[in-house]
């Protein structure tokens, strides 16, 4: 993986968390950079991610487990922020 592909993974969810982690648009765009990312840890725990915020617990659970992570306690805001951290310091 090329670590400039994390730039537009973050840029994405940022624009997400903005709108309120909404399903529409933006949601869409980071759904299709998880899924275009298939396979790759930072990406599998960003398309869990997507899932939680869609309310599908079951399919953010599997790629939790794909990525290495679980499903946080917190909000997404919170997971959010502390995968932006992580992600951050892989760039």
């Amino acid at each position: 993986m090329d670590k400039t592909d994390l730039a537009p993974l973050i840029e994405a969810f940022e624009l997400l968390a903005a709108g309120g982690f909404h399903i529409g648009a933006d949601w869409q765009a980071v759904h299709e950079i998880c899924q275009a990312h298939e396979g790759e840890k930072p990406f599998d725990w960003g398309h869990g991610l997507c899932h939680r915020i869609e309310g599908d617990d079951w399919n953010a659970d599997y790629w939790y487990r794909r990525a290495g992570k679980k499903r946080a306690a917190g909000t997404v805001a919170e997971e959010w922020s502390a995968m932006k951290a992580e992600l951050s310091t892989q760039l």
